[in-house]
């Protein structure tokens, strides 16, 4: 097996240690690795086929030279069991080597992503004001949008003309003693937007009314407000919007590959641009169900608390949000991954010291942690020092990665 490939190989291993440092040197010189497949074979064993080493993925039905380089074609033989597809390395170069193992391990998540947010009003706290019937504006308090009202201040005045035929059918009726015309009568006033209390008070005292003093129904902001004394409004009219702050929506935006792990209920933590604010911790109330186009990015709408009001609609900072901590998945060191541009790969070993490159599909980060989705099991051993080396070799090999196949459950 020394022929001119093997002093290529060699050649190529000790200019590739020069980049990887001179414990790496070492092994280009005295490294006995090799494949089983293409180790010495019984003469009564058959090639599959030929390949040159320096273009591994070019086979050949019969030996000779190489029509890319001045060396012999090297046979790759069948193999069975824990040799097929395998590097085998000598324990003691494995230990000059100071090559590392890790085991493939099932842990709880904790993922968490620091992003961007922003504070919006939360609608389902708000309240919208509009008129039943025609009229008109006698008196507009002094308000416009931005401005914070507190449940029950008056908002504006308004002249109702549409309610005096109905108010005094209702008066008249009184005099007739039919319950059932009476209660057709305040029905109809109250579709016409006229308050319960005013209603009582018309039938004590026997006089119409024909103007309302319209108040905010809620603590809150006026986000709207198109009320001006003298104007004339129709029915159902949008008078006024007022949006408690009582608790605010923060938007938060997460790119799509980060998403998975996150859940509605899992903790928030906002952070305001503004260093004297504190944090505040809430809740993920929802992951909005499309994706950004532009920005390529899924929404958590966090619901945070804000009893006292500190917290503005409009302020932006950073969010740290935690994933559920019920959630496990198989973790491997990072550097233990190696990333190829078109897939990744981790060497996958055993007591034997038997290497094999695997094909993997990556989750994300955690700390110096990635997570697998696809192409391990749980307990198996993985190289964290040395891959590079070891890959080297298998490509010279013409070693093909095993592809990623579904974890077990």
């Amino acid at each position: 097996m020394f022929s001119s490939s093997m002093q290529l190989r060699q050649l190529l291993v000790l200019l590739l240690g020069i980049g990887l440092g001179a414990v790496v040197t070492l092994v280009a010189v005295k490294l006995p690795m090799h494949s089983p497949a293409t180790a010495t074979q019984p003469e009564s064993a058959k090639a599959l086929y030929w390949y040159d080493p320096m273009e591994p993925a070019q086979h050949f039905d019969k030996p000779g030279k190489s029509p890319f380089m001045d060396m012999e074609l090297v046979p790759k033989y069948a193999a069975s069991g824990a040799a097929m597809n395998t590097l085998q390395v000598d324990p003691a170069q494995v230990q000059n080597l100071g090559m590392r193992k890790a085991k493939v391990m099932r842990m709880p998540l904790h993922p968490q992503h620091d992003l961007p947010g922003t504070l919006r009003f939360n609608e389902r706290n708000q309240a919208i004001i509009q008129l039943r019937a025609g009229g008109f504006v006698e008196k507009a308090w002094p308000l416009a949008p931005g401005d914070r009202v507190i449940a029950g201040q008056p908002i504006a005045t308004f002249y109702v003309p549409d309610w005096l035929n109905t108010q005094n059918e209702l008066l008249a009726s009184k005099t007739l003693n039919s319950p059932r015309l009476l209660e057709t009568l305040r029905t109809r006033l109250k579709l016409l937007g006229m308050p319960d209390a005013l209603i009582a008070k018309v039938e004590e005292t026997h006089k119409p009314e024909t103007r309302v003093t319209i108040t905010a129904p809620i603590n809150g902001i006026i986000e709207s407000l198109e009320i001006k004394t003298g104007m004339s409004l129709t029915s159902g009219q949008t008078l006024a919007r007022i949006t408690s702050i009582d608790s605010l929506w923060l938007d938060v935006a997460i790119p799509e590959a980060e998403v998975t792990g996150l859940h509605a209920g899992d903790t928030a933590i906002f952070y305001a641009a503004n260093a004297n604010s504190s944090p505040v911790k809430g809740k993920i109330d929802s992951l909005l169900p499309s994706v950004n186009d532009a920005t390529r990015t899924l929404t958590a709408r966090v619901l945070l608390p804000n009893p006292n009001g500190v917290l503005k609609p409009g302020t932006s900072g950073h969010v740290v949000l935690s994933g559920n901590q019920a959630d496990t998945g198989l973790l491997v060191p990072t550097e233990a991954v190696i990333r190829t541009g078109k897939r990744s790969l981790v060497m996958v070993t055993d007591s034997a010291n038997h290497f094999r490159p695997v094909v993997v599909m990556l989750g994300q980060e955690i700390g110096d942690q990635t997570v697998i989705t696809q192409g391990l099991d749980e307990g198996q051993e993985v190289v964290t020092s040395g891959q590079f080396l070891l890959d080297s070799e298998a490509s010279l090999m013409g070693l093909e990665p095993e592809p990623a196949m579904e974890m077990q459950p």
